[in-house]
């Protein structure tokens, strides 16, 4: 168990699928399409407008939301499938679009093939990232990036013995942005914001083949990475900083961090499987990651005692990241109610190479440097579990897991004037079991439940897991038109330590229910709640010195719900209401008030956050559907008032098959 990955599992669980009011799930002509010669044609194209008004703070909209104005193609379909599997050029073509002409999130899928002989898939996706910048960075952090990703798979021969696979993926992201930077005297000085040109690209080649052999079935892939960012920084006009009642002051600063990497890898998997009895699975992968970097920094201005400053900072080096892995899965099957999977993994990540750092004072020639040679990680992992059937109606299961990971690190000193390196390792182990059941006592009912409970001696990082225990319980019932489903989940983690200790409770729980009385009408509604409790302790310098003995509290109860209705009137006119409720209820009467208030402040975060909808959609003729929608978005919290807002966003669009 790790629990910041189960508190992020668990938020994607809470947050309800609330879907988007546009484009219309429902669909024109012939669900089996047309004939025209050798093919059968199904396509549908949805054409319209989207409008919003925005009351409030428009740029925390723009980082929920960011649906504007304008015509859209809202989604496309095209599906040609030859009618003899015999087509000329291609026996399958498939092409999908949403949200085409500059909505925040756009999607192109394309896919074409031919039997035994060749098959391609491509995919095409925007999405515009706008950070409005929060108040506590006093309006200076902000990014307005447009990512776009593609991707290309080529497979030769896919339904055969022995296949062979060529891809190529890219992906970017540009646009401006706001930082900051705090110079001259460390801790003491002032923040300085700058504008930042974002400019990151990616790019890779894959080559790989498939075949079967003696009856191990091979899949090998070879692929080359390319990395390349150069986000440059710059000072638009001489700043007297965030506090300008300081003397504090820059009139000129540069930075440039050009870096560039390529990273080779190679992955390997076996797969073996003999009768009933066994069967093996095998994983290998090494990649060599190679980076080059460069950072010049200039930077002239006034210190907070009024002197000049000329300050110039320089890294350069170069790294290598070699990683390899490696996993076995080898499974038994000694009897038809009795498995037993033993699956073991290793892992090694090293980072080695030369870096230089040099911070110059152009007045004076003073200089400080630091050196960094390597470090290393290692991980074996092995875990053995089993399942045993014991009735038609009750399965049990149970396992055990053992984990030893290994850190090394070295780094260039120097004593007396000679270089040395000075070595460090530490090493942790992690036991955990597992126990569970599954338990069907009707044939519309079923009951499962799990337990983990770990222990980790010496782990690296205060807010590692150290004792810690997580249990679940799921439930689900379904009968006629009914279905309904409820999951709870409970973690809790205790790390003491020499300096600190950290802590973590969650505590989380989902329903979700569905009625299906009639082909025309359904229902789905759902309800979740986390509760997320945590304390850390932290140490922090005040003009009066370290302040130690305090904890960083950390206090959630989110609530969501969803609800939905879709009705279907003469099976001419659709209709679909939902709503869509978060609520983070904060600390409640809960609260553990730190000795500093401002910390006080930020212990929990409520918030509301509300997304009603409604959509109609009136079938005109056969291939002809009118739709409309209409979505309102409310968001509030009371740590920062200034970014509630109210949203109103619609469309309307016609859907056409031709």
């Amino acid at each position: 168990m790790r629990t910041p990955f189960l508190l992020l599992l668990s938020l994607s669980a809470l947050l309800p699928a609330q879907e988007v009011v546009a484009p219309t799930p429902e669909r024109t002509g012939e669900p089996r399409g047309a004939n025209s010669g050798d093919y059968n044609i199904v396509q549908d194209w949805e054409f319209g407008y989207r409008f919003r008004t925005v009351d409030g703070d428009l740029g925390k909209y723009r980082s929920d939301v960011n649906y504007g104005n304008g015509v859209r193609l809202l989604s496309s379909r095209l599906l040609l499938r030859s009618r003899d599997g015999k087509g000329r050029w291609f026996d399958e073509l498939s092409l999908f679009t949403q949200g085409l002409g500059n909505d925040p999130y756009e999607t192109a899928t394309l896919r074409f093939s031919k039997n035994r002989l060749y098959r391609y898939d491509g995919a095409w996706r925007s999405s515009q990232y706008y950070n409005p910048a929060l108040t506590i960075s006093s309006g200076q952090h902000a990014m307005d990036t447009t990512r776009r990703i593609q991707d290309h798979d080529f497979t030769l021969f896919p339904q055969s013995r022995i296949k062979f696979f060529a891809g190529f993926s890219r992906v970017s992201q540009q646009g401006p942005a706001l930082a900051t930077v705090n110079l001259f005297d460390g801790a003491r000085g002032d923040e300085f914001p700058l504008f930042a040109n974002i400019d990151r690209r990616q790019n890779e080649l894959r080559v790989g083949n498939e075949l079967v052999l003696l009856g191990i079935r091979i899949n090998w892939m070879q692929s080359w990475e390319f990395y390349r960012e150069n986000s440059p920084l710059l000072l638009n006009a001489p700043s007297s900083g965030a506090n300008p009642s300081d003397r504090t002051s820059l009139s000129s600063y540069s930075s440039k961090d050009p870096i560039e990497g390529l990273t080779p890898s190679f992955r390997l998997n076996l797969f073996r499987e003999r009768s009933e009895n066994w069967a093996f699975n095998g994983r290998f992968t090494y990649s060599a990651g190679r980076r080059d970097f460069a950072f010049d920094e200039s930077a002239v201005g006034v210190d907070r005692f009024g002197a000049a400053r000329n300050q110039q900072t320089l890294v350069s080096g170069n790294a290598r990241r070699p990683i390899a892995t490696g996993a076995a899965t080898l499974s038994f099957f000694p009897h038809s109610r009795f498995t037993i999977t033993n699956h073991t993994a290793y892992n090694s990540t090293r980072m080695e190479g030369d870096s230089y750092y040099q911070q110059l004072q152009n007045g004076t020639l003073d200089s400080a440097a630091i050196h960094f040679q390597y470090l290393g990680i290692r991980l074996v992992t092995n875990v053995t579990d089993g399942t045993f059937q014991a009735t038609r109606w009750l399965l049990l299961r149970g396992g055990y897991q053992y984990s030893q990971r290994e850190v090394d690190s070295v780094q260039q000193v120097e004593i007396e004037g000679f270089p040395a390196g000075q070595r460090n390792s530490q090493q942790n182990r992690l036991h955990t079991g597992l126990l569970g059941f599954r338990l069907q006592p009707l044939k519309s009912l079923t009951l499962a439940a799990d337990g983990e409970v770990g222990r980790q001696d010496k782990p690296f990082y205060p807010t590692s897991d150290k004792d810690y225990q997580g249990y679940s319980a799921r439930a689900r019932w379904k009968s006629g038109p009914w279905q309904l489903s409820a999951m709870l989940r409970s973690s809790a983690n205790l790390n003491s330590a020499s300096l600190f200790s950290h802590s973590a409770r969650l505590r989380q729980f989902t329903s979700d229910g569905s009625w299906n009385p009639r082909s025309w009408m359904s229902l789905d509604a759902g309800y979740a709640q986390l509760h997320l409790a945590t304390a850390t302790g932290i140490a922090y310098f005040l003009p009066t010195g370290l302040v130690q003995g305090q904890q960083s509290i950390f206090l959630s109860n989110l609530h969501t719900a969803h609800l939905g209705w879709r009705v279907s009137i003469r099976e001419r006119v659709d209709l679909y209401a939902g709503l869509a409720i978060s609520k983070d209820t904060g600390a409640g009467s809960g609260a553990r008030p730190t000795l500093l208030p401002a910390f006080a402040a930020v212990q929990a975060y409520p918030m509301d956050f509300d997304a009603p909808l409604a959509r109609i959609s009136v079938k005109l003729h056969t291939k002809l559907r009118w739709n409309a929608g209409y979505q309102f978005y409310r968001y509030r919290d009371d740590l920062f008032a200034s970014q509630n807002y109210r949203a109103h966003t619609g469309y309307t669009s016609v859907l056409w098959t031709f």
